[in-house]
């Protein structure tokens, strides 16, 4: 189990022919090892940082044996549990029913949420399996993003310049899982 203070960590859902789409996202918010949680021990998907960062780690076994004497930490990470499924099915939902361009802010403001400044080390090829896009597609929603004054895109580097216009581009998009890791365990941001 990883507890991250900083970074972002991507939970990767895999295809049998070895394409993958990011499925969720966790950075300080969360943790790394769900699954323990829900007393599996192994997850089907692929799980590594995309922005490095720090954090700590605690044996599944002695993981394991704080759940069952602490409640109140075994509650408060089924709410993260319940936020996180939250995430997810929005994501789900955000890829059948929005643009490229309104799920790229969607990701980049989930991004932005969980680091401390607005510059987002991110390449077109991480932000490709974030979207479940073509390369060529993620910077044309770049290009369409900047050129709308919301984020000014370097090479590996987005930084986010109009918060509050992306999240109304992104509209629907974002907002729901946000709104429910509020209400049971407190700002992201």
């Amino acid at each position: 189990m990883w507890f991250l203070e900083s970074g972002l960590s991507s939970i990767i859902a895999m295809s049998g022919n070895d394409q993958g789409i990011e499925v969720g996202l966790s950075g300080r918010d969360g943790l790394v090892g769900m699954p323990l949680i829900l007393d599996a021990d192994r997850t089907p998907h692929r799980i590594f940082m995309q922005v490095a960062g720090a954090g700590y780690s605690i044996d599944g076994d002695d993981f394991r044996q704080i759940l069952d004497e602490q409640a109140d930490i075994r509650k408060t990470l089924l709410r993260y549990v319940q936020a996180y499924s939250t995430q997810t099915t929005y994501t789900a939902l955000s890829n059948a029913v929005h643009t490229v361009e309104e799920r790229l802010a969607r990701w980049l403001l989930m991004s932005h949420d969980r680091q401390d400044d607005d510059e987002i080390p991110l390449t077109h090829d991480f932000l490709a399996l974030m979207l479940g896009v073509r390369r060529p597609s993620v910077t044309i929603a770049l290009h369409s993003l900047e050129g709308l004054g919301f984020i000014k895109a370097t090479r590996g580097l987005i930084t986010v310049r109009k918060r509050g216009e992306l999240e109304e581009f992104a509209g629907a998009g974002y907002g729901v899982p946000e709104a429910e890791y509020e209400r049971l365990i407190g700002p992201l941001r």
